[in-house]
């Protein structure tokens, strides 16, 4: 069922309204994915909020392609949409973003416009509970330009929990109540690498960064924005957006070309804070002492797969 939007939604009231719908729902695996596909055509880029969002996560600022990872920003609205309806299986409070999978098969022209299609592809069981996969699609000139996978948790008993994939989930910034205070380490079983990637530079985060990310891209969840509004959720202090970790390693790392990014959440970065980027051959990831919070690759598209298409 696909549903041509006029505008994006308001973010304030999908969560309120996930919110309340939460205690209602029974997360399970077999559960149907609902069947909604939202379409937004003739979208704009608000340069002034591009500019912000640029600034916060280390971007240049006034280039004209996009940076890789702002489609996902200006699909969050439809994705929550879905994900706060009655249809959607999984309650909202205690959702997960555990990994994201960008394409960019070119550089997206800041002043271009673009339609977006957001659907969930599926849910699947995992070890902690049940995984939806939620796809955002970006297409200009009736061709796919990018899209995205993004992974969500939602935690909860199960009789077979040996079953699905390993617990490399971490809470994001999604949610209101974005689960517990620790995200659990990677289990054993994970591979290891023969050695730790090489540090490339030490940032120190202010603590308005959950701040001002939220006023760039719309994502104003409490776990992120005070101290005191995130100790309700069970977190010491305020903690970085797991988008806005995956969008500053990217700044750093500059990918220009047609990519494949692939990155998995792993722990919350408190604020403020110092973490460590590291990378190396197309791989990067983010510490804080001996703590991994986020990992992630970067991939060149074949050149085949960098032109545009039907999607």
């Amino acid at each position: 069922m696909a549903d041509t939007l006029a505008r994006s939604p308001a973010l304030g009231p999908l969560l309120a309204r996930g919110a309340l719908r939460s205690p209602f729902k029974r997360p399970r695996p077999d559960a149907p994915a609902p069947p909604t596909r939202l379409v937004l055509p003739g979208v704009r880029v608000d340069l002034a909020r591009l500019a912000a969002y640029e600034r916060v996560c280390g971007f240049a600022t006034g280039a004209e392609a996009l940076p890789v990872t702002y489609p996902h920003v200006l699909g969050f609205p439809l994705a929550m949409r879905i994900m706060t309806a009655r249809t959607f299986p999984l309650p909202l409070l205690g959702l997960v973003h555990t990994s994201i999978e960008i394409t960019r098969r070119r550089e997206l022209a800041a002043m271009s416009a673009y339609e977006l299609t957001v659907y969930v592809a599926g849910l699947a069981p995992h070890r902690r509970g049940t995984e939806a996969t939620v796809v955002t699609e970006a297409r200009a000139d009736g061709g796919l330009v990018w899209d995205s996978r993004s992974t969500y948790l939602a935690r909860h008993r199960r009789k077979d929990r040996n079953e699905g994939p390993p617990d490399t989930g971490t809470p994001d910034a999604r949610t209101p109540d974005a689960g517990p205070a620790e995200a659990p380490a990677a289990p054993e079983s994970s591979p290891r690498r023969p050695r730790p990637l090489p540090a490339l530079a030490e940032w120190r985060l202010a603590a308005d960064v959950g701040r001002r990310y939220g006023a760039a891209s719309g994502d104003r969840n409490p776990i992120h924005l005070h101290p005191l509004t995130a100790r309700l959720f069970g977190f010491p202090r305020a903690i970085a957006h797991g988008m806005w970790t995956v969008a500053r390693c990217l700044a750093e790392y500059g990918p220009r070309e047609a990519v494949t990014v692939r990155a998995e959440f792993r722990a919350p970065v408190l604020l403020p804070g110092t973490v460590t980027y590291a990378a190396e051959a197309g791989d990067f990831e983010l510490r804080g002492g001996d703590r991994v919070h986020l990992t992630g690759r970067v991939r060149p598209l074949p050149a085949h797969s960098g032109r545009p298409g039907n999607g």
